[in-house]
């Protein structure tokens, strides 16, 4: 039999585990390119959205005038069409501008509540900043109660400050008495009832043009956006990415569990308030200035975690992009669905991302979480 086994030029003993040791370094290295890969895909696809919807718009100019018009603006003023720089730099860039800004911090702040509290159902607006932030501007439109004088500056900031009350309370409660995740998520739900009635009390006194003004706010608009609104709204995401992508590994290891959190030497309950503190911020700076934008924060970061894990050192920047994908997107089928007029792009979300969600977990095999 040794002959036999000698004549059949066996590999040696010592091949078989550098080969298996090899063959699990490809599968890695193809493990992690398809990650990058997806995120690549996501950038490409939010430059291509955007580059689209600078061309689309009531106003009738050509794919041609409209980057030459970018191009003059920045390079040969002499060249300029006032017109048509107004078109494009008052009107068009700073709503598309808006909604790259918002999906990224939605997709962003709902990977990041749904990895710290291991919930599918937990998105930005889960510790009640939306209906905070409702509450606020029925104040402002409805009463004339503003923080910071009259006006949209008014406004924005009364919407600001109201939309992280039920945030500071349940990180208050929380600092009082050690709460789990699902107690967090509970009280959060408790405080955006409360602000709801508060909110449906002061809207049965308001006038016609009052209420229709409090609605389209509620809905979600981007089209009221400026770039003032933009740089304050980008300066909080980039903050508030970069911090949430630093804390990454952190994240893998409460999806883990509390009690393996603690064994690894990590406070899971002050890393929670630290990381409900970035979120409520993220999200507050976007509803303030485009009102409620719904199912994005829900739906973007489930969807990529289909797709890559849950991994957040490669879900946090994947569902930055695939969140302001899908925004542009919706922002783009609003303005043309009913053109010259357009829907709340708050509609669209939902009616593009419920149908897109629904198929991707029926067509799952294997579970996300």
């Amino acid at each position: 039999m040794f002959n036999k086994i000698r004549r059949g030029n066996p590999v040696p003993e010592s091949a078989g585990p550098v080969d298996a040791g090899e063959t699990m370094a490809r599968d890695y290295h193809k493990y992690i390119y398809r990650k990058v890969m997806f995120i690549v895909g996501c950038i490409i696809a939010a430059i291509l959205v955007f580059a689209f919807a600078a061309t689309y718009g009531s106003s009738n100019i050509s794919i041609m005038d409209v980057y030459a018009t970018i191009w003059n603006h920045f390079f040969n003023q002499d060249a300029l069409d006032p017109y048509m720089d107004w078109a494009i730099f008052t009107v068009r860039l700073p709503r598309i501008c808006a909604g790259l800004i918002a999906g990224m911090s939605l997709g962003v702040a709902g990977a990041a509540m749904q990895s710290m509290m291991k919930n599918p159902l937990a998105d930005p607006y889960t510790t009640g900043i939306s209906s905070g932030a409702s509450f606020g501007a029925t104040l402002a439109i409805g009463l004339g109660i503003t923080v910071g004088g009259a006006g949209d500056a008014g406004l924005v900031l009364t919407a600001f400050i109201f939309s992280l009350i039920p945030a500071a309370v349940i990180i208050l409660v929380s600092s009082l008495k050690h709460t789990s995740a699902a107690t967090m998520i509970l009280a959060g739900i408790a405080i955006m009832y409360l602000f709801n009635a508060a909110t449906t009390i002061i809207k049965l006194g308001l006038s016609d043009s009052s209420l229709s003004a409090v609605f389209n706010w509620t809905v979600g608009d981007l089209s009221g956006t400026t770039w003032a609104d933009c740089r304050v709204m980008l300066i909080f995401t980039i903050v508030g990415t970069v911090i949430l992508w630093a804390l990454s590994k952190k994240l893998n290891i409460l999806i883990t569990g509390d009690k393996n959190a603690k064994a690894l030497g990590l406070d899971a309950h002050k890393l929670r308030i630290v990381l409900l503190i970035l979120i409520s911020l993220m999200a507050a700076s976007i509803v303030c200035f485009t009102g409620i934008i719904g199912f994005v924060g829900l739906v973007a970061p489930h969807i990529v975690r289909i797709f890559l894990g849950s991994d957040n050192r490669y879900l946090i920047p994947a569902s930055a992009m695939f969140g302001a994908v899908l925004l542009m997107v919706a922002d783009l089928i609003s303005r043309w669905v009913i053109a010259p007029t357009f829907l709340p792009v708050g509609v669209i979300t939902a009616f593009i991302g419920c149908p897109m969600f629904m198929y991707l977990l029926i067509k799952s095999k294997n579970s996300v979480w």
